[in-house]
């Protein structure tokens, strides 16, 4: 089966632009030109990867993509955000609030593309039943179900925040530096970029851990990177 891409932007060149190079490399594209009917389009057709503009009429993109993460049929949609924005603090907000990758206009294809393959590649990467389980204290990931639990609660993650969780318990007790954690998770050089690892690890720290000593996971190794022990 085709991947399904969902492209929601207001520019009409930049949706045939993306929506001619998608079909021309096999992908089946559907999109939308505002906030809102992106939003409902998503819900109706689940597409496997969502281009995302920043700045669309009627409700912002960083409005659609908070309404993706919480809605629990959509909240492991990879999201590309794609915007003219970029200060360090929108990519940030945008990255805390749950984007998988943020793309600044104008913007070269082929980077486009390599960085839509990588993402599809983690997302499409088979686990078989009877896989490992992943535990420690009261977590527990579960790489068959793609599910995290925190003791009985069912805890919800992004793919990458999910990815990373997934990488640092695979190498419990090894400190692992922002530049490998890059490099192994996003799949590409990101510009030196390090606080895009800083910003996830923070929204992981918020979902898994609590104030108390017992529920602290995640180490932070000053001038290095995290570990698990």
């Amino acid at each position: 089966m085709k991947v399904k891409v969902l492209v929601i932007d207001d520019e009409i060149h930049i949706v045939e632009l993306l929506k001619f190079n998608l079909e021309m490399s096999n992908y089946e594209v559907e999109y939308a030109y505002d906030g809102v009917d992106g939003y409902i389009k998503a819900k109706e057709i689940k597409p496997d990867l969502i281009l995302l503009d920043w700045m669309l009429p009627n409700i912002s993109g960083i409005d659609v993509l908070k309404k993706i993460r919480a809605d629990k049929d959509l909240n492991q949609t990879p999201v590309i955000m794609l915007t003219a924005k970029n200060m360090e603090n929108d990519k940030v907000e945008g990255l805390e609030i749950g984007a998988d990758d943020y793309i600044t206009k104008p913007f070269s294809i082929k980077e486009l593309f390599a960085r839509i393959n990588t993402i599809l590649r983690r997302c499409n990467t088979k686990t078989q039943p009877g896989d490992i389980i992943l535990t420690t204290g009261s977590l527990k990931v579960d790489l068959y179900k793609h599910e995290v639990y925190k003791g009985n609660q069912k805890i919800d993650l992004t793919l990458k925040e999910f990815e990373l969780l997934k990488l640092l318990l695979e190498n419990k007790g090894k400190v692992l530096s922002r530049n490998h954690l890059l490099d192994k998770i996003w799949g590409y050089e990101y510009y030196g970029e390090t606080r895009t690892v800083d910003v996830h690890i923070r929204y992981l720290r918020k979902k898994i851990e609590d104030d108390s000593a017992s529920e602290k996971y995640i180490q932070t190794i000053r001038g290095v990177g995290y570990k698990i022990d």
